[in-house]
């Protein structure tokens, strides 16, 4: 056989080459990178990636991350180097990073060093103190671990990055926050309109209600918007519209949703009965936000009264309803009075159980990506900027207007949160005694009333659940485990997969909830779809009218019929119809003046208009916008007793994801729970366990026999095979 020439050989070697220096070449502007783990948890988020796509000004993250940390924190710092370089790779143009050396090498530290320490300290950031573990000792040493994220001339500093776990989560949020505000009004095309409608005629008859500012409206509208402007890059563009008197004020009211005035003719005659329009709109390519202009309250002895937005309320209508309309406004709206539970802490409001701390690692998660906002719907409206309205536990009956307020908040398509308890827990005896118990009196705020107009209801009564947490008992009292039936354990088959901000949640412990169940088909609206979010397991019953939580006198019903799952909360999303719809408009009642001395009906002036006599209509939404309505029945669920100071448990990451998923933000609450480490095993039957067992204990070894057995046999066969060739070659 003729052997290969030695040129072919070098020829097809040289190929090679080639072929592997093009693949490089290529490889070096053609990248591709596969992410094999579940979840994609190596990979940014969706979030991630569009947040850095979207920037429109540089954006520069300086690390400050000491060198040769021992371990684990060595690869916090890498991961920290691979997380920056996917951003960097989604927009090379905007995105910069740069890590500043602040090591001293053998104790000795160089200039550059020095330099960035001191920048590091400008910007707020200080080392901090890690363990270190080395031949067998255990040492202590100073370290910096931050960043700090430029973009234009806003600064927001990432402290004590000391692990990886919410590493992408904190850089997404935080860059999202500074690029809202900068961005958003960079990318808006054209102007942001301010339109003032007010009609001539009302001039003449407003002194009469009390209006006497109104004739210099359009000038302190058209002053507030030149302020606005120096801190909006000039977007805003103001408009006066007086409708003429032959306008149909009807159409137009409805049209842009404006207060419609009608006053009878004054008492002298000189005033002759008419009709007027005002209110203000802020407009954005199609989309309209009305502002009210005149407050209207009903007060004792007064009667109706009428008051103008003053100069600074005004201003602050107006930047609200331009964030909104560009989507950068990031205010939480709390409800406070009513005895709402203290969700910003503050004095308790009323009931010994409401601890104002109850809720603090709740309110430092949601100041981490909101800008709270307290709402007291009993002193004004709910603010515009407002996206979303979190209701906690409120103990106090709501009156009609301030059930208005609600239902129009919603019905412009924003969001509510009704967190809500069916029962108020009032303890018995001296606190701390023992012995002491607790009431449970049934809560009565109006909200039910709302709730069943929109087509759910909370139930008057508590889940109780065998599948529940269970307590360590102290030795003192036995040992062992009690099972808290009123904590129900939600495992996964009993939570909704489908809605994306749940996906990745894999459990959850409910604490003294009740069901929420909807109205039936047929009652409910066809606009309104309705998502169960949770509910107990098979072997849960509901423990109704006497209430009592204390463990030992809490057991299964021995009535198996009782025993099933119920739904635990629901998200409704659509367009809800005002419960208000066709009733009265209610006006705000005041108790007294506020500190005013009553007026005497006889020296009122003979050219006043009666103000009993005064119509007003439109600002008044029947149907709403697509919004989002979120309702559980437990207060207890958001307390610190489920709730987490770090932001990574279950029940917390529920709690945030559901929030943001009512401010529009779902792909940040995917990224929050991308990475999820509550990973419970799946349920498994007595038998399934039996035969795990016997599969680990004798399975294992038998199949290791078998498979030894079999690789004797294959051996031995192979010796038989060459001992019969050489047998037969030597024939």
């Amino acid at each position: 056989m003729p052997r290969p020439k030695r040129s072919t050989g070098l020829v097809t070697f040289g190929l090679y080459v080639i072929a592997v220096v093009l693949i490089n070449m290529a490889a070096s502007t053609i990248f591709a990178r596969f992410d094999l783990t579940r979840g994609n948890v190596l990979s940014l988020s969706e979030a991630s990636r569009t947040v850095v796509a979207t920037l429109s000004e540089p954006l520069t993250i300086d690390v400050f991350f000491s060198r040769n940390l021992p371990p684990p924190y060595n690869a916090v710092e890498q991961a920290l180097r691979d997380l920056l370089e996917e951003y960097a790779n989604h927009n090379p143009r905007l995105f910069n990073y740069r890590f500043r050396d602040v090591s001293a090498e053998d104790g000795d530290m160089t200039a550059e060093a020095r330099d960035n320490q001191k920048l590091a300290g400008s910007y707020g950031i200080h080392p901090v103190q890690i363990q270190a573990i080395e031949k067998d000792e255990v040492k202590f040493q100073r370290a910096y671990m931050s960043l700090v994220i430029i973009h234009g001339d806003l600064i927001e500093q990432v402290a004590n990055i000391t692990t990886t776990d919410g590493l992408e989560y904190r850089l997404t949020t935080a860059m999202r926050k500074m690029n809202n505000k900068i961005s958003a009004l960079l990318q808006v095309q054209g102007h942001i309109q301010v339109k003032l409608v007010m009609s001539a005629a009302l001039k003449t008859v407003a002194p009469l209600m009390g209006l006497k500012g109104l004739p210099d409206l359009p000038g302190e509208v058209e002053r507030a918007v030149r302020t606005l402007n120096a801190r909006t890059y000039g977007k805003l563009a103001f408009s006066f519209l007086d409708p003429p008197a032959d306008a149909n004020l009807e159409e137009l009211s409805q049209a842009d949703n404006l207060l419609l005035l009608s006053w009878p003719a004054s008492n002298d005659g000189r005033i002759q009965a008419g009709r007027g329009l005002i209110g203000l709109v802020v407009e954005h390519r199609g989309r309209k936000i009305a502002l009210p202009l005149i407050d209207i309250v009903r007060l004792p002895i007064l009667g109706t009264q009428y008051k103008l937005i003053e100069g600074e309320a005004l201003a602050r209508m107006i930047n609200d309803s331009v964030e909104t309309l560009i989507e950068i406004h990031d205010g939480l709206g709390i409800l406070t009075g009513r005895r709402a539970a203290p969700i910003l802490g503050g004095a308790a409001p009323g009931s010994p159980q409401d601890d104002p701390q109850a809720f603090s690692n709740l309110r430092e998660q949601l100041a981490s990506g909101y800008s709270l906002k307290p709402v007291n719907i009993t002193e004004g409206p709910i603010p515009e900027g407002i996206g979303c309205l979190l209701v906690v536990s409120p103990r106090e009956p709501f009156s009609e207007h301030e059930l208005y307020r609600i239902d129009q908040f919603l019905m412009q398509g924003k969001s509510l949160a009704l967190v809500l308890d069916a029962f108020d827990e009032r303890p018995t005896g001296a606190p701390g005694m023992p012995g002491q118990s607790s009431v449970f009196v049934p809560v009565e705020t109006g909200l039910e009333r709302l709730l069943a107009h929109y087509g759910v209801e909370i139930r008057r009564s508590i889940v109780l659940d065998e599948n529940a947490y269970r307590q360590q008992m102290p030795p003192q009292m036995g040992g062992g485990e009690r099972p808290l039936y009123y904590a129900p354990i939600i495992k996964r088959q009993f939570m909704n997969q489908e809605l994306a901000f749940m996906r990745n949640i894999k459990g959850l412990v409910a604490v003294k909830v009740s069901p929420v169940e909807l109205a039936p088909e047929a009652a409910r609206h066809s606009s309104v779809r309705a998502h169960r979010l949770f509910s107990s397991s098979e072997k849960s019953w509901e423990m109704k009218e006497r209430i009592t939580l204390d463990p030992m006198f809490l057991r299964p019903p021995s009535d198996k019929e009782e025993l099933r799952s119920r739904p635990l909360a629901y998200l409704l999303e659509g367009e809800f119809p005002s419960y208000f719809a066709g009733k009265p408009l209610p006006v705000r009642e005041l108790a007294e003046p506020s500190g005013e001395k009553p007026a005497d009906p006889a020296a009122a002036s003979p050219a006043a208009i009666d103000l009993a006599q005064v119509e007003h209509r439109g600002q008044f939404i029947a149907k709403g916008k697509p919004g989002k309505l979120f309702v559980l029945g437990s207060a207890d669920m958001l307390k610190n007793i489920v709730i987490d100071e770090t932001g990574r448990g279950a029940n917390t990451v529920f709690v945030l994801n559901t929030v943001d998923a009512l401010n529009g933000r779902e792909d940040i609450a995917v990224l929050r729970a991308k990475e999820q480490t509550f990973n419970p095993l799946a349920d498994t039957s007595p038998g399934e366990r039996t035969f795990i067992k016997f599969f680990n204990i004798a399975g294992l070894p038998f199949l290791v026999a078998i498979f030894g057995i079999g690789v004797w046999v294959r051996r031995s066969a192979r010796k038989r095979r060459i001992q019969a060739m050489f047998a037969a070659a030597g024939e």
